[in-house]
């Protein structure tokens, strides 16, 4: 059945629906994060094998993203999001059972990163499906929002319930959640087109696989927006990873006080910070749909100091004040990344150029972990998360290349041909 009749609202039942997948996804995520102290005694982990769990989850979630990014141009976007909800979750709650290295490599790093890469470029699709460029920015930055409650909360309950019941529960709980609202995404979320209606579309129309793996290198704005990505996220994964660590170590908090301030402070401020960028973005770019690359590169450079601030203040308040900061500076990037990319990309494409770019960018990114957990007995983990701030001034400059050279001359070119 095609969604041409349903109600106006139906589209942002759709993205409440995806927001509280998000919200899960990430949320699962943390669960490691947040309790890694207790993992690693209990499991006997060196610090550099507590990194390559990371390390390796987000290796399998590149590897795999660009695949089911294709599958997701050709197939019901629906059920790959059914499926990957329940494999993501299903994960979770065996990784609760995991009793060594190896275990938790197969149901954490390879059976919960393969779940949620076939979640992201179908959810991000559906999402483009229902909303037009009038709220496309507004509707990204909501479900974004989901990304940062999720890490909040994970950042809080996990290690609430990990310090009255072990940090075996969490996952337990977490992951069980996630199979209900599985249910629930299969009796309320439609595709926006019938699988028939894609399956018999036009061949002229069919999306060829080598031809959807490299729109995004002959896009020069996707591809600068990608190594942008992979900059976010090489700085992400470290800071996730490491900052409860860093701060329980530091400060001597408990586990529940160092999970959550480590996420709370930088998400409640990202969470703000891109509900303002959202409408930001969409009302500039009515004027310059450019001006979107160029809050990115904005929001990078301006983050920039404030990792260095968390990572070397030995004032409680100073590390809080770098952690918001850095957290609303980036949400200004977190809002625009993928307006920016289905601007340059025609439609047809969306899905699966998302899968490239998140393939990229986790790959590169997903480095982060072990490598500060290499550096970490040489340098420190205060002066290893202060160094990740020179990979986004990077970033930034490079973003605002972009925005000068190459911007307009892809938007035009990705909208004629659709």
């Amino acid at each position: 059945m095609q969604i041409s009749k349903e109600s106006k609202w139906y589209k942002w039942e759709v993205l409440a629906l995806l927001w509280v997948a998000f919200f899960l996804n990430q949320a699962d995520r943390q669960i490691y994060n947040t309790l890694l102290v207790p993992i690693k005694e209990s499991l006997k982990l060196t610090d550099a094998e507590a990194g390559l769990i990371a390390t390796l989850f987000s290796l399998v979630f590149a590897v795999l993203v660009p695949l089911s990014g294709f599958i997701a141009d050709r197939i019901s976007r629906k059920w790959i999001i059914v499926f990957s909800i329940m494999l993501w979750s299903g994960a979770t709650v065996i990784s609760g059972a995991c009793t060594g290295l190896v275990m938790f490599i197969i149901f954490r790093s390879i059976a919960t990163g393969m779940g949620e890469a076939t979640f992201g470029p179908a959810n991000y699709s559906t999402i483009a499906d229902y909303h037009g460029e009038d709220t496309r920015g507004t509707a990204m930055s909501i479900h974004q929002t989901s990304y940062y409650c999720g890490v909040i909360v994970s950042g809080l309950l996990a290690g609430w319930i990990g310090e009255m019941w072990g940090w075996r529960s969490a996952f337990y709980i977490f992951g069980a959640v996630g199979v209900v609202h599985g249910i629930v995404i299969i009796l309320r979320l439609r595709d926006k087109k019938s699988v028939k209606e894609i399956e018999n579309a036009p061949k002229k129309d069919a999306v060829k696989f080598s031809e959807s793996m490299g729109i995004l290198f002959k896009t020069p704005t996707a591809l600068i927006l990608t190594i942008g990505f992979a900059c976010l996220i090489f700085v992400l994964q470290g800071y996730l990873t490491w900052t409860p660590t860093f701060l329980h170590e530091k400060f001597g908090w408990n586990l529940a006080r160092a999970g959550f301030d480590s996420m709370f402070y930088t998400h409640i401020a990202a969470l703000i910070g891109i509900l303002l960028a959202g409408r930001v973005s969409d009302k500039l770019a009515r004027i310059k749909p450019a001006f979107r690359i160029l809050m990115q590169s904005a929001g990078l450079m301006v983050a920039a100091p404030f990792i260095v601030l968390m990572g070397l203040s030995s004032e409680v308040w100073m590390v809080y004040l770098g952690l918001a900061g850095f957290g609303f500076a980036r949400a200004f990037f977190d809002a625009n990344t993928y307006p920016v990319l289905y601007d340059v990309i025609p439609p047809r494409f969306h899905a699966s150029a998302a899968g490239v770019m998140l393939f990229l960018g986790f790959g590169v990114g997903s480095l982060s972990p072990l490598v500060l957990g290499i550096l970490r007995p040489i340098l420190g983990l205060s002066m290893g998360i202060s160094i990740l701030s020179a990979v986004w001034v990077f970033g930034s400059l490079l973003l605002f290349v972009g925005f000068k050279f190459f911007y307009k001359r892809d938007y035009e070119r990705a909208h004629a041909q659709d």
